[in-house]
């Protein structure tokens, strides 16, 4: 009777999440490291969480809900990743891959960078209103192009960027309860309007962690002894963001919304993650890209885990899918549906191609580098050197040990697909820069734990 009995809840699951268009709000932080949760981000790795920062109410909805263990942001810093959640399609396609500006007198030129969305792009929040959801953005934009309300959203914050946040201290630090308190009112007028609606809670934090409430900044310099003031103040502006969150879901109960809304919590880049992941911020390493993912709402299973790797722009289908949107979707879309997985499915996402591609031409935590996933080998290539870096993920998560000479031939058909896919999508390179100097070579920027010439030795 046990397998019949798991089998009806199997069903009653999946029919619960096709019931009827749910509400979607969808929570994104900014340079949340994969490991910078008080909850595990895998299962057998005690080191996938913080040792000390402090995030009950994200780690309550991680219980109530299922955990991603291999998801990735499309991009390794933010703009390029917010455009991607937007479209669907991998940045490398968008030409748009970083947000500061290039590093200048490199060996290498940057790959050309775009700094807009264009008014032919077709975003997913047009997508659900076109099925009738009340749409919103609240917080960091920072995709310009007329800001969200040109590009889908009833309500916004406007072309909001990294800027905006500074002016909001302590009680509202980098504006998380003013953000809050703005969801729950769209929330009210769109249950009393009968209609779903998609929020996207783009937070400013970790952004401006000097701004972080005071006594929260006391405590994490007692917690994390020998922290400098940056980390001191990024692990307390996760706590006032955390609690930013536990307020907001709080709200989603108190009005009975739980039962037919879809909540996800995610991070729009990595971070340094020093003790399990390899890299951070501004390159394809891990560290940079890896970032966690929880899902909570109808059919899904309390505490449950999904080992199968997903990617952000997997969310505009799957948005569309469970929004019930009849329009066709777009024809370049590169993510795939992964609404199965949320019913325990280990049925890997299905997209127009398989393997996952994550291209930064830029200079920033490594030098310019792009990578490639199929299953579970990984393999970087770097452009100032040439070189390859060949990873199993399965066995090596924290990409110690190059196995390009071990596995030559496989190392040669995964930059052949990489290097195919990105002629296709006529994503940008970086070129030699003929007046170079290596005398007055720039001292390297950005987080990082690669190094020059082809990043981190095994």
């Amino acid at each position: 009777m046990q397998p019949l009995r798991y089998l009806c809840c199997l069903l009653l699951a999946q029919a619960s999440l096709v019931a009827g268009p749910p509400n979607i709000l969808f929570m994104l932080s900014d340079d949340q490291a994969w490991s910078g949760l008080s909850c595990q981000m895998h299962p057998d790795l005690p080191d996938s969480k913080s040792s000390f920062v402090q995030t009950p109410n994200i780690a309550r909805l991680a219980e109530q809900g299922m955990r991603f263990s291999a998801a990735y942001a499309p991009a390794p810093v933010c703009s390029p990743t917010r455009i991607s959640l937007q479209t669907g399609r991998n940045p490398a396609a968008l030409g748009w891959t970083k947000a500061a500006p290039p590093e200048m007198g490199q060996r290498l030129i940057e790959g050309d960078n775009r700094k807009s969305i264009r008014d032919d792009e077709i975003t997913v929040g047009q997508m659900l209103k076109s099925a009738g959801y009340a749409t919103a953005h609240y917080g960091k934009w920072h995709l310009a192009g007329g800001g969200p309300a040109a590009h889908g959203y009833d309500e916004s914050d406007g072309d909001t960027g990294n800027q905006d946040a500074a002016p909001h201290l302590p009680p509202n630090p980098v504006d998380i309860f003013g953000m809050g308190s703005r969801a729950v009112d769209f929330m009210k007028r769109s249950q009393a309007a009968k209609k779903p609606f998609f929020i996207q809670m783009s937070y400013n934090a970790l952004h401006y962690p000097e701004h972080a409430t005071p006594a929260l900044l006391e405590k994490y310099r007692k917690l994390a002894a020998g922290a400098n003031d940056k980390e001191v103040g990024r692990a307390a502006i996760a706590e006032d963001l955390d609690r930013g969150v536990g307020e907001l879901l709080a709200k989603v109960d108190a009005m009975g919304l739980s039962k037919n809304t879809i909540v996800i919590y995610m991070s729009d880049n990595g971070g340094s993650n020093r003790r399990t992941l390899n890299g951070g911020k501004g390159d394809v390493w891990e560290g940079g890209i890896r970032v966690p993912l929880i899902i909570r709402g109808p059919g899904i299973a309390p505490n449950s885990w999904c080992h199968q790797r997903v990617v952000g722009y997997d969310f505009f289908p799957t948005f569309c899918r469970w929004a019930g949107v009849k329009a066709p979707l777009p024809k370049q879309l590169e993510g795939g549906d992964l609404t199965h997985l949320l019913s325990s499915s280990s049925a890997p996402v299905k997209r127009p191609r398989e393997p996952l591609v994550f291209h930064f031409p830029h200079y920033q935590g490594d030098s310019p580098h792009s990578a490639i996933i199929s299953g579970h080998m990984k393999l970087i290539h770097f452009y100032e050197t040439g070189e390859n870096h060949l990873f199993d993920l399965q066995a090596d998560i924290g990409e110690f040990k190059n196995l390009t000479s071990a596995k030559p031939k496989l190392a040669s058909t995964l930059a052949k697909q990489l290097a195919d896919y990105l002629s296709e999508v006529g994503a940008e390179m970086p070129k030699p820069n003929p007046n170079y100097d290596p005398n007055k070579r720039p001292a390297k920027k950005g987080g990082g734990k690669g190094g020059k010439k082809g990043g981190k030795k095994p």
